[in-house]
């Protein structure tokens, strides 16, 4: 299977690379000492903390494989701060129709977090803005219907 490339910021590579450090040291020795404790106190059948201990070593592994994954197809996306065009890592500010005004930093599907206001660049309005300036008017098309936003600034 072909992995497909995955956009970083330069603050979002060293946030996975720390959390890659992380899992692999301390969360992993957490997960071991729990598994000994929980054999030690009972034995593995039928008991209540071995098996919680389990399952968060099979998240620890899966979420280490998902990062190594991002990590291995990695692309950092250096933001050009004198850009006059929206890309990774922009910080943008966009008025809809009723005047209302939201800012947004736009980074890769693996950093997006919308409550941070990090978008994705593959999400609706990322999509959208991605390439155009200050003052242009850009549709986002929803579920429901299409939504006009103008992108007022742009750092």
């Amino acid at each position: 299977m072909v992995q497909r490339e995955t956009y970083l910021t330069e603050e979002g590579l060293k946030l996975l690379q720390d959390e890659m450090r992380h899992l692999r040291g301390a969360r992993r020795q957490e997960v071991a000492a729990r598994i000994h404790r929980a054999i030690e106190s009972g034995g593995a059948a039928h008991n209540a903390q071995y098996e919680d201990a389990k399952s968060e070593q099979a998240f620890v592994e899966g979420r280490i494989l998902d990062v190594e994954s991002i990590l291995a197809n990695a692309v950092v996306a250096s933001h050009d701060k004198k850009s006059r065009t929206v890309e990774i890592g922009s910080t943008v500010t966009v008025e809809t129709e009723q005047h209302k005004k939201e800012s947004y930093i736009v980074v890769g599907s693996a950093e997006a977090s919308p409550l941070d206001g990090k978008i994705s660049n593959e999400s609706p309005v990322g999509r959208a803005i991605m390439g155009h300036k200050v003052g242009d008017v850009v549709q986002v098309e929803t579920p429901s219907k299409v939504i006009k936003l103008k992108i007022t600034k742009m750092k």
